[in-house]
């Protein structure tokens, strides 16, 4: 039984270091998920000190958060096309063009819920 429990805090600290790899992966090769995060350390102590509630202080941080997780997903699509080749396919556009369209949307929900959070 205590195999198991070391099996899995190795394996925990595992996934751990291999979030941590890909966070700075993506901070090395991704400017726009730096841009993102650059601007997210600033936006979410702000949003924190503005919020008048706890939930609206969740809300602004969270959309921040959100932001900058569907954009490391669309760094991951991205990444694994390119790992096919550099060759132009439909398939591959699609799939570029939806994971930057999250991203899209992910911005548009921070403006959203920022907008009515502040300035309602």
């Amino acid at each position: 039984m205590a195999s198991q429990g070391t099996a899995g805090l190795d394996r925990l600290v595992k996934a751990f270091c291999y979030s941590l790899q890909g966070l700075k992966a993506a901070f090395i090769n991704e400017s726009a998920f730096r841009q993102e995060v650059m601007l997210s350390l600033f936006l979410i102590p702000l949003g924190i000190w503005l919020g008048e509630t706890g939930a609206e202080r969740a809300l602004l941080a969270g959309a921040l958060i959100l932001v900058i997780i569907v954009e490391l997903v669309n760094s991951a699509v991205e990444t694994v096309v390119d790992r096919f080749g550099d060759e132009i396919h439909e398939l591959s556009g699609r799939a570029k063009d939806a994971g930057s369209a999250a991203v899209f949307i992910a911005l548009i929900n921070a403006v959203i819920i920022w907008s009515l959070v502040l300035l309602t």
